[in-house]
């Protein structure tokens, strides 16, 4: 497969982030929980590289979110895709999310969902609420669903590098998307500083990006 100068570049950073990160597999490496008819369900798309999981920002994410939801019962499930270097699984990553929503969507009819992804993760999130992206074509999820998926976080949107985001690029999830892109962050702000791609875990933004979903859920 030959690929574009723009993916040749996120998967060279994807290369790095995989390197970085394997200090911190230890946060990834659990399975995700899979209790069934949560109040909510955070389903998840981990970065290129990374261990099969939940992922080095999706493992503080549901953490964190569980914190701002007391009294409510918080399941997570994470993506099932191969998350590679070439950048090439996030169609596939897509179907495998919207496979899920709309499974847990059809047993559980009180359960809403918070997705989230991170770096190609969140090209998987990208594709499956609609967006087309270069990285691929996948399931998405129904419409008649939409309601029911309160909030959509992501960290390192590759979709910025095209000059979009989900709140432009999506009437239906952008009011609900929050996304986060650090300065300097080579996969979404077109910079040079691969450590920037690497500190969304450390830097904040996933206590930010929890209570953002918090917020949408209690509202």
């Amino acid at each position: 497969m030959s690929l574009s100068p723009s993916l040749r570049r996120l998967a060279a950073v994807a290369f790095a982030g995989a390197v970085g990160a394997a200090g911190l597999a230890t946060l990834s490496a659990a399975p995700a929980s899979a209790a069934s008819c949560s109040d909510v369900d955070v389903v998840f798309a981990r970065g290129s590289g990374e261990l099969p999981g939940l992922g080095i920002v999706g493992t503080p994410f549901v953490s964190a979110l569980k914190g701002d939801l007391p009294g409510k019962s918080v399941s997570s499930y994470a993506v099932n895709y191969a998350a590679d270097l070439a950048q090439t699984s996030a169609g596939p990553g897509a179907t495998d999310m919207s496979n899920h929503v709309k499974s847990v969507a059809a047993s559980c009819p009180g359960t809403s969902f918070v997705l989230g992804g991170y770096s190609q993760g969140a090209s998987v999130t990208d594709i499956a609420i609609g967006i087309r992206t270069l990285l691929g074509t996948g399931g998405t999820i129904p419409t008649d669903l939409a309601p029911r998926v309160k909030a959509v976080v992501v960290y390192g949107n590759p979709l910025r590098l095209y000059g979009q985001t989900i709140n432009t690029a999506s009437s239906l999830y952008g009011p609900k998307a929050k996304e986060f892109c650090n300065l300097g962050d080579p996969v979404c702000a077109n910079g040079a500083d691969i450590s920037a791609h690497l500190t969304y875990a450390t830097n904040g933004t996933v206590p930010q990006g929890a209570q953002f979903a918090a917020a949408k859920i209690n509202g």
